[in-house]
């Protein structure tokens, strides 16, 4: 399956008294390279998130966000601890011992003290399980963005391959026009050269006229190439490298068809050739 490396996805859940929403974002690199932002009181699952990730991404730049809030229960949403209050009593009480007119407090004021109040926590393990479970979920969202738009992507890039097929067709077709002028060429230099002999420039000439002959191999490994690469895009495996280094091999060919070129339609036809096989090559670079 072609899959993008471009993608959005978030998911949501209730762990306990908590509601936390993870968001996936993915653009393409070369690499996998993960990047988690994390509240403080959930950085230890770190590790255990990356490996969820590590496990269903192959390539590209991830970036996942988490964030949580906490939802209003329906009895108090927040603890006394009566040990700090037990501790902030006996303070008070040895400071008072120390002045000479101590002034009266309430329990409201020990309520508002930092430390005296404190939110009902979550089970590490249900908290733990709770994020991983939600991570999954969003990173299967994700896979399944990047897999419809890697389809899109996919008929993009057959397109293109029938479009390069049908210009090395009509090379193929032109070729035998093509060889006719150049043999016409040929046959008035050497009747120059009867004239006027140079067997060196007879030789240069001879050499020159063959390299621009010499075209239908790279025709014949452009035809190989696109098979290469639509057998590729079939493949159930990340496959964005070896398209890029088909893509590198095609247009090595193109460009090489280009110089010998002799002929202004067969030079039109590797410039056609240059255009499709560079517009591949972006989209290849948005592959998994």
């Amino acid at each position: 399956m072609t899959r993008s490396m471009t993608a959005f996805a978030s998911a949501e859940a209730q762990i306990g008294p908590l509601s936390v929403n993870c968001e996936l974002r993915a653009v393409n690199h070369r690499y996998c390279d993960i990047s988690c932002k994390l509240p403080e009181r959930l950085r230890f699952l770190e590790g255990d998130i990356r490996e969820v990730l590590q496990k269903k991404i192959a390539r590209g730049k991830i970036e996942l966000v988490l964030n949580y809030k906490r939802q209003k229960a329906a009895g108090p949403d927040f603890l006394v601890d009566m040990q700090a209050v037990a501790a902030v009593l006996e303070a008070t009480d040895k400071i008072e011992e120390q002045m000479t007119s101590p002034g009266p407090y309430s329990a409201l004021q020990i309520l508002l003290m930092p430390g005296i109040q404190r939110e009902p926590e979550v089970e590490p393990e249900l908290l733990r399980k709770g994020i991983i479970d939600l991570c999954s979920k969003a990173v299967q969202e994700l896979l399944e963005a990047r897999e419809r738009e890697g389809r899109q992507l996919q008929l993009l890039i057959e397109e293109r391959c029938r479009h390069v097929l049908e210009q090395v067709k009509t090379a193929q077709q032109r070729m035998p026009e093509v060889l006719q002028r150049l043999r016409s060429k040929l046959h008035d230099r050497i009747l120059d050269l009867i004239a006027d002999p140079d067997m060196d420039r007879l030789e240069q000439e001879m050499i020159f006229l063959l390299q621009k002959l010499d075209v239908e191999e790279e025709l014949d490994r452009l035809e190989t190439h696109v098979a290469e690469v639509l057998h590729t895009l079939q493949q159930d495996q990340p496959v964005g490298r070896r398209l890029d280094f088909l893509m590198q091999e095609m247009n090595r060919e193109a460009n090489t068809l280009g110089s010998k070129s002799s002929d202004k339609e067969m030079t039109q036809i590797a410039i056609e050739l240059k255009v499709l096989i560079e517009q591949m090559r972006e989209q290849v670079q948005n592959i998994e």
